[in-house]
């Protein structure tokens, strides 16, 4: 099983998001094995979007990641990473198909309501930023012999 790092955004908290989200990701046949409320600090959020440092946006997007609680979460599953990126859809909620989550709830690039891992090795990395191991717990669900195949 695969590992990734999911969070609601301070947009997506605000607007009562945070179940309509975790029940996508669920019914996806997704397991949550970490959940927290939390308000980011400004270091916090410096090292999780330190790859943008140098971008004209990052100033804006430290000052949106802070602005309120958000919901930070490991989900874990079969090519989880990938199956998380697809059910979020494109950064630009303008190119977001809908049945999306950012295609069905999202209207504007800078508030798009999710973030999700964009390969394992950020997941593995922004993991370690919010959860410490022993706060992730792994149950398998008795209905998961209906989502992946018998062997």
């Amino acid at each position: 099983m695969q590992r990734t790092f999911v969070m609601i955004k301070p947009d997506g908290v605000g607007r009562g998001l945070i179940g309509t989200v975790i029940g996508r990701l669920e019914g996806r046949g997704l397991r949550l094995v970490g959940l927290k409320l939390l308000s980011i600090s400004p270091e916090l959020a410096a090292k999780h979007y330190a790859a943008h440092q140098a971008k004209p946006f990052y100033p804006g997007l430290i000052r949106f990641i802070t602005s309120g609680p958000v919901v930070a979460m490991v989900w874990e599953g079969a090519d989880a990473v990938a199956q998380v990126r697809a059910m979020m859809g494109p950064t630009d909620p303008h190119q977001a198909p809908p049945g999306t989550i950012r295609g069905d709830f999202a209207l504007a690039i800078d508030c798009n309501v999710i973030h999700g891992s964009d390969g394992e090795a950020a997941a593995e990395s922004e993991i370690g930023l919010y959860f410490t191991p022993d706060e992730l717990v792994s149950v398998p669900r008795p209905e998961e012999s209906w989502i992946y195949p018998r062997t």
